[in-house]
């Protein structure tokens, strides 16, 4: 190289860093199908936080309606915007963790894309950090009901204010609302326990408060009030599935993690799977099919019920599809024969032990439910 053009080169690289400034705040925002919302979402940041250097990241769990490509147009635009697109795997607290993990501001928010939680409370809750608090959360309650009537129908209000008091039982009177997705903290607190905690899970702030809580270095909170608004665009991503997420992850934490908060999901599966055993035993057995023939069939159907379910429901950051459904579908046979195994061996050992038959089926059940549990988490849907 010249000494003309490594004089160019050096005046280049000086001109780019008197210019870059490094950012002060990291709003993390993880999304699925929010195409029309995540450029109206850059403009109201840009707004509420002039004057402060940030970086928006956008973590896409690679929605059909091409939302991370809408985020890599913003970002030939706009310098302090970036996507990470994943593939193969989905879930809002993992996004949450892999967007907090990949800046190095020393703020990070989460807020969601769809205009619900209010920006411009952001300078504030950052001057809360700033000044030493380790979490302010953006909160819907500590004004009364009313700050969240606009952006919920009754039903999920009801619902909202009923998953608030399950949470109060293992986040004790700390937070008005454990449940929301609004909240911003210091990184350095967020990496002290970023490995313990749950990645198949709906509600990170309930799993951070508890989880510091545990580990003898609770965080110091403070709320700053907002009006929960309406959806801008696009469809909520609360369903059914999203409340069965909840109610495992409560449970985790009601147990002191004893349980992981996806075994739940996988028990009650297993439990319907016992309806489906004993209906298709029954029809078959009344169609005069011998009956050790109708009790493989009824298993081999219960297996099947329960591998979908828990393929669409337990493991939906990890569903199986193609070929490696059917690959998954058989190991789930094999390891479910195996697991049926333990059951009669732990159920019989006991048995012959105490002589209650009752307990001896129920240790048995318990045995299989935990193997299959912990070995197809392993097998079947690795991550």
């Amino acid at each position: 190289m010249s000494d003309f053009a490594s004089t160019a080169h050096s005046l280049e690289a000086a001109q780019f860093a008197q210019q870059f400034v490094p950012p002060e705040l990291a709003i993390v925002v993880p999304t699925f199908n929010e195409y029309d919302n995540v450029g109206l979402l850059y403009e109201s940041l840009s707004a509420a936080l002039e004057g402060i250097s940030w970086e928006l990241i956008v973590v896409d769990d690679n929605s059909p309606d091409h939302t991370a490509e809408r985020v890599k147009a913003l970002s030939r635009q706009h310098g302090n915007v970036r996507c990470i697109r994943r593939l193969g795997r989905r879930g809002l607290s993992s996004a949450c963790i892999e967007g907090i993990m990949a800046t190095a501001a020393p703020f990070v928010a989460v807020m969601d894309a769809d205009h619900q939680h209010d920006e411009r409370i952001l300078p504030g809750m950052l001057a809360r950090a700033e000044a030493g608090i380790d979490l302010v959360v953006g909160s819907r309650f500590v004004g009364g009901d009313e700050s969240a009537a606009k952006g919920l129908s009754s039903t999920r209000l009801w619902g909202s204010n009923f998953a608030t008091r399950l949470s109060g039982m293992v986040v004790g009177g700390r937070l008005t609302d454990p449940m929301s997705g609004f909240f911003l903290m210091r990184r350095e607190a967020f990496e002290r326990v970023a490995q313990s905690l749950a990645e198949d899970g709906f509600k990170i702030l309930l799993d951070l408060v508890v989880t510091s809580g545990r580990s003898g270095e609770p965080l110091s909170i403070a709320e700053v009030p907002y009006t929960f608004r309406a959806r801008n665009a696009g469809e909520s991503k609360m369903s059914a599935l999203v409340t069965l997420q909840f109610l495992g992850l409560w449970f985790s934490k009601l147990t002191g993690g004893v349980v992981p908060p996806t075994f739940l999901l996988f028990a009650m599966v297993g439990i319907s799977g016992v309806a489906v055993h004993l209906v298709t035993l029954w029809l078959f057995t009344n169609i005069d099919t011998p009956f050790v023939a109708a009790q493989i069939i009824a298993t081999l159907a219960a297996m099947t019920w329960n591998f979908a379910l828990n393929n669409v429901l337990t493991y939906a950051d990890r569903r199986l599809r193609g070929a490696r459904l059917w690959t998954g579908l058989l190991g789930f046979y094999l390891v479910c024969s195996l697991g049926g195994i333990a059951n009669i061996s732990v159920a019989s050992v006991i048995y012959e032990y105490r002589g209650a038959t009752f307990l001896a089926g129920l240790a048995g059940a318990v045995m299989s439910s935990v193997f299959n549990y912990a070995v197809t988490r392993i097998v079947t849907w690795r991550s």
